[in-house]
């Protein structure tokens, strides 16, 4: 089914003998691939397209440099089966490339396969999430970002304006969208009110820098990770046009491609906007390759983690608010020493539960102990309403 849509990656990434503690030798090609993939837990997948990019221009060609470096890095500590595609080349059309690349998240899916998307550029995260249309079930999307790409002034979609056509999209299978690492200079004020109506999530460079750890939660109930490289400063990542002074360091964005790697509930993860025409001595291909092994570094160390009942791997803290006369219940991981909180579901809408389990950190249940509400559950309680 997927052949139609897909090309191999250039010969020399199948032909090459990587020693026995490179990643490239932990990789199966498309010669080795079995007649079916159950057994794969992750898909590498290449697209070659930037036709959606307004000033960066060149990231189509990104895919297989980044390779050349992926695979050149450590063997992962555990056994996984790493699957590569090879490429989507450009379509017809914009709209054409869009389309094979959503039937082929679609497949992954399907298959329960994490495919693993390296751009391009960052608008090809519309063609990431069409691949959810077809699951039966909304979804929650992460994107680590400069800037919140919500400009409306375009008919077209683009690098610019995709995340606002996302909010639009039929059908709709969007429950939560996070922005991460944005540049409070490079947005505008309308992207955050729009943001604050739909009690989506956005977390500030200055915010995630204070503390990484605070925005872990995020990704463990995420399902679409979408990561782009102009979140990086431009001393460590400078083949992006809109590279900033400002921005994350090169280590942070491996640090949040773990988490999202780590958590359970991600099923997608794209890495886009590299532009080899602005690299220098490849040093952002070397940080795109990194961000990805670390991502996949995370699934292999994925953990299962999730309270269930009287597990009692987990212990539950119960916080009495006096004044309102209210409770908050917490529970910690004892395998993680992870978070998470119940948030109550609005009696309109009880069926069989009455909460919901929602990630967080232990910031929150000291927010809790000095009876002040955590923004985390305000935003929930506003998506359950």
């Amino acid at each position: 089914m997927l052949e139609e849509f897909l090309r191999s990656a250039d010969d020399e990434f199948y032909e090459g003998e990587y020693a026995e503690s490179q990643l490239g030798s932990q990789v199966l090609h498309p010669s080795q691939l079995p007649d079916t993939m159950e057994d794969i837990a992750i898909a590498i997948v290449g697209v070659k397209e930037d036709r959606g990019s307004k000033n960066n221009v060149g990231s189509a060609a990104a895919p297989d440099e980044i390779r050349r470096q992926l695979y050149m890095l450590s063997k992962l500590n555990r056994e996984m089966k790493i699957a590569d595609l090879g490429n989507i080349e450009g379509g017809a059309s914009l709209k054409d490339t869009y389309v094979a690349l959503s039937h082929v998240v679609n497949e992954m899916l399907r298959l329960q396969v994490v495919p693993v998307i390296i751009g391009g550029s960052h608008d090809l995260t519309f063609g990431q999430y069409g691949g959810y249309h077809e699951i039966g079930k909304d979804i929650n999307v992460s994107v680590v970002d400069s800037m919140i790409d919500f400009y409306d002034g375009e008919e077209e979609i683009n690098d610019e304006n995709f995340l606002g056509r996302v909010f639009v999209a039929e059908p709709s299978v969007l429950h939560n969208t996070a922005v991460i690492a944005y540049q409070t200079h490079l947005v505008t004020p309308k992207s955050l009110e729009v943001m604050d109506k739909l009690h989506f999530e956005n977390y500030r460079l200055g915010r995630v820098r204070a503390d990484i750890n605070e925005v872990e939660p995020v990704f463990r109930y995420s399902n679409l990770c979408s990561f782009d490289l102009s979140a990086v400063r431009f001393a460590d990542s400078p083949a992006n046009y809109t590279a900033s002074p400002n921005g994350l360091f090169g280590e942070e964005m491996c640090q949040l491609a773990r988490f999202a790697g780590q958590s359970d509930s991600v099923d997608s993860f794209g890495l886009y906007g590299c532009n080899l025409a602005y690299d220098s001595r490849d040093q952002t291909v070397k940080l795109a390759a990194q961000v990805i092994w670390y991502f996949l570094d995370g699934v292999v160390n994925r953990r299962n983690d999730f309270p269930n009942g009287q597990d009692e791997n987990y212990t539950k803290y119960t916080v009495q608010f006096k004044e309102n006369k209210y409770e908050m219940n917490f529970w910690k991981s004892r395998k993680s020493d992870r978070w998470w909180m119940e948030v109550p579901t609005p009696e309109a809408r009880r069926n069989q539960k009455k909460s919901h389990l929602v990630p967080c950190s232990y910031t929150d249940y000291q927010m809790a102990c000095r009876e002040e509400i955590p923004e985390r559950w305000m935003k929930a309680m506003s998506k359950l309403g």
